[in-house]
């Protein structure tokens, strides 16, 4: 009778055994799983640097007709760091391609209100010269070192550009924010086709990358051995994704990312973390939306991706109005850094 009650006693201690080892490759599991889902496209883990950045089109006007709650809730859901808008100030009516008087437009005068929706108590407004200005928000306060607008008559950076510093954990970050001429013709053309004809719109942004380049990573000597990223739209083709676009080896559209490899420090993130694969950033096949880092910074990149999922996904307006799309006519780009490696 003992030994039977003893031969229940260890069945069931093997049970419980068991079901603890059960619930312990359950958990292990389930954590596997919570951090696979927290790189780019989802939380950023807790220690990480994230870096969202995004043209938003005109403004973020399809955000418009919710109070841009849609908007706020992916961003929150991203739970970037630090935020660079392109295409930062509303233009158009909602539902509409007429401009807005300048004195309903919410943005950029409201950057702070919005910014602080999604968690970010800092912002910051690049050189704005036209409806076009990047912005930069962020949970760490941000120093300004150039607003860029070029020079008159023949050097203006179209949609500005800027030079920001943020400081995190004490280790001090440069942020060089830019949307390059979008046109085929050069900006002032008078004849606009003889200016196609010349691959005009293509050396002018040429012309604006080196203008801001020389005004930032190449005026600090030891540049290359610090934390440097540029980012935004250049309406520029690079020749690293020619086997998509098959242009012809000497083709203009190239000028502008050639400047850049040739002259400067920076790394392209996404051609070097997917090498030989094509990730357009737009709502048709082109990739023109970048992110550079200089290599102390890239070698701290834990995850890097252009993000299209059922909220960022590009859709063309139903009524065809301009060229305007839903959220947006890009795609975000997520990149998170370890700067304690």
């Amino acid at each position: 009778m003992i030994n039977m009650l003893n031969l229940k006693k260890e069945i069931g201690m093997k049970k419980q055994l068991v079901n603890r080892v059960r619930i312990f490759f359950m958990l292990a599991f389930v954590w596997t799983i919570a951090c696979l889902v927290t790189s780019c496209g989802g939380r950023s883990e807790k220690g990480y640097l994230r870096l969202l950045y995004w043209n938003i089109q005109n403004g973020m006007w399809s955000g418009q007709g919710d109070n841009y709650d849609s908007f706020v809730e992916w961003v929150k859901e991203q739970n970037p760091d630090i935020c660079v808008w392109c295409e930062a100030q509303s233009i158009y009516k909602t539902g509409t391609a007429d401009p807005m008087e300048a004195a309903d437009r919410y943005l950029t005068d409201n950057w702070e209100k919005l910014a602080m929706r999604y968690g970010h108590t800092y912002c910051y407004i690049g050189g704005h010269r036209d409806n076009y200005p990047q912005v930069i928000t962020s949970k760490y306060p941000i120093k300004n070192v150039l607003r860029i607008v070029g020079s008159e008559p023949d050097s203006v950076v179209t949609h500005g550009a800027g030079w920001a510093q943020i400081e995190v954990n004490q280790q001090t970050i440069n942020v060089v924010t830019l949307h390059t001429w979008p046109q085929a013709f050069a900006f002032r053309a008078e004849d606009k086709e003889a200016s196609k004809a010349e691959s005009g719109g293509d050396k002018y942004r040429r012309m604006e990358i080196e203008y801001i380049c020389k005004h930032t990573i190449d005026s600090v000597p030891e540049a290359a051995g610090q934390y440097w990223m540029m980012m935004g739209d250049f309406n520029a083709r690079s020749r690293i994704d020619n086997a998509v676009y098959n242009y012809p080896e000497e083709d203009t559209r190239f000028l502008v990312h050639d400047y850049i490899r040739e002259n400067t420090p920076y790394i392209d993130v996404i051609a070097k973390k997917y090498p030989g694969e094509f990730k357009t950033t737009t709502g048709k096949e082109a990739r023109i939306d970048f992110v550079y880092c200089t290599s102390p910074l890239y070698e701290r990149i834990v995850a890097a991706d252009v993000v299209t999922d059922t909220y960022t996904k590009p859709v063309r307006d139903p009524a065809n109005l301009s060229n305007f799309w839903h959220p947006s006519d890009h795609r975000p780009i997520l990149v998170d850094f370890d700067l304690e490696k």
